[in-house]
């Protein structure tokens, strides 16, 4: 789907009601809803997720399982890979562009031109969408932290989740992992049950004491609940249930933990009767392109040698290249390659150096048509000074044409260090 130039127009004009990109605050969110009639106050039972790493693939388990159970849900998430309207699901099906353009400009109208990032007003947008078509559960992602993100004004979720936390986001979130969880942790609410994924202690100590000090009970990982991988399974095990479930669709070691989050969730979700047909069915079932998606058809992939692979993967910090690193040690029969693009603002390095050992080269490219896009000659340099075998190439279309010239055995190709990168390939690929 290419949008049309009407809802380009819109949302460039959006663009322009702030200087910045990134400005955290509720104030302006808060004055726009209400000039809208607070349609976020009449929304189906609410999930909010916050986090650093997994929260897309949880959100995308969660929804998946309560779909299969037959039920309508309201999804929102960012940044999108191709189209903005990826970042909004009404009742099952992204929204259609008509209405997209609908509710923009409700909220642009009723904004009146005062001052609102384009994340709050494109929140706003999304929330009047969802008032608008009925469902019986929304999920609500975080754009960025949590006690100042626009997604916080929803004052009772029926549920928080906060999936695993590193370090990324600094310049708005603080300078250590403390500093971040605190950000994070303060979607919790009063008497609103919390699940909590896999924490280093750090921030599981900084999730625990704003429990303590809002008045909800953790749901902990570890604690509470459990995950055990099987060879074609996983163990789900808490207090109060033991369930033996597939191993679910999306691919790596590390999507266990965000399919056992997901299925916590659905433990503590009281209102709602997931079946065990219904968690196996939706966990075989989930689909979130940019995590680990290996493309199978398109042009970039007939263009490969006979047993190549090309896959993506949109992570971009230090959790993420450890996740990513897990899973390059089970990839030891081929030799894998790197196309990275970053932006200028992630930590290149802690993203890289889990990598190094399993990558046979990296080659750095800069993300077209970003304005934040680290240099790619940056990118090698990060690289070098890990000691892995580095070049510098224009595009991605040149990167794969200069390791299938070099590499004379089949091979994996990983795109990755950016979701803005992997848009740019999903069109290329188109």
């Amino acid at each position: 789907m290419i949008l049309e130039q009407g809802t380009n127009n819109i949302l460039d004009r959006l663009q322009e009601l702030h200087p910045k990109q990134i400005d955290l605050s509720l104030g302006r969110i808060k004055n726009l809803m209400t000039r809208l009639g607070s349609p976020q106050n009449t929304l189906p039972p609410v999930i909010h997720i916050a986090g650093t790493n997994g929260k897309g693939s949880t959100i995308a388990f969660l929804r998946a399982m309560l779909e299969a159970a037959g039920l309508r849900v309201h999804v929102y998430t960012s940044p999108h890979l191709v189209n903005f309207v990826e970042r909004i699901v009404l009742a099952g099906d992204v929204i259609s562009e008509n209405n997209l353009n609908q509710v923009l400009a409700d909220c642009e109208r009723a904004n009146a031109g005062q001052a609102i990032t384009f994340f709050e007003i494109t929140t706003a947008a999304a929330f009047l969408a969802f008032a608008s078509v009925p469902a019986d559960a929304v999920i609500l992602e975080t754009g960025l932290g949590g006690r100042l993100d626009a997604t916080n004004i929803i004052e009772k979720p029926v549920l928080t989740a906060i999936t695993p936390i590193s370090m990324d986001h600094m310049h708005f979130l603080g300078n250590s992992l403390s500093k971040i969880a605190a950000e994070k942790a303060a979607i919790q609410k009063r008497n609103v049950p919390s699940v909590v994924a896999a924490q280093q202690k750090i921030t599981q100590k900084v999730l625990l004491a704003q429990a303590r000090k809002v008045g909800t009970d953790i749901f902990l990982y570890g604690r509470d609940w459990h995950v055990t991988m099987e060879t074609d399974s996983f163990v789900y095990q808490s207090s109060k249930r033991h369930l033996t479930l597939p191993k679910p669709s999306l691919y790596g070691a590390h999507q266990l933990i965000n399919a056992g989050c997901a299925v916590a969730c659905l433990e503590k979700l009281s209102i709602f009767n997931i079946t065990e047909k219904a968690m196996r069915h939706g966990l075989i079932n989930t689909i979130w392109p940019g995590r680990l998606d290996r493309l199978r058809k398109g042009r970039l992939v007939t263009s490969l040698p006979d047993d190549w692979e090309l896959w993506l993967d949109g992570g971009h910090n230090a959790g993420a290249g450890e996740a990513l690193g897990q899973t390059l040690l089970d990839w030891n029969e081929k030799p894998t390659h790197l196309i990275v693009g970053m932006l200028e603002t992630k930590q290149v390095h802690d993203f890289l150096a889990p990598l190094v050992t399993q990558t046979k080269s990296m080659h750095m490219i800069e993300i077209p048509d970003e304005p934040n896009t680290a240099k790619a000659s940056s990118l090698a340099s990060a690289a070098q000074a890990l000691g892995v075998h580095t070049a510098i190439s224009n595009n991605v279309l040149a990167a794969i044409s200069d390791i299938i010239a070099k590499e004379k055995v089949p091979s994996r190709i990983l795109v990755c260090g950016s979701l803005y990168l992997l848009g740019h390939v999903y069109n290329l690929n188109i």
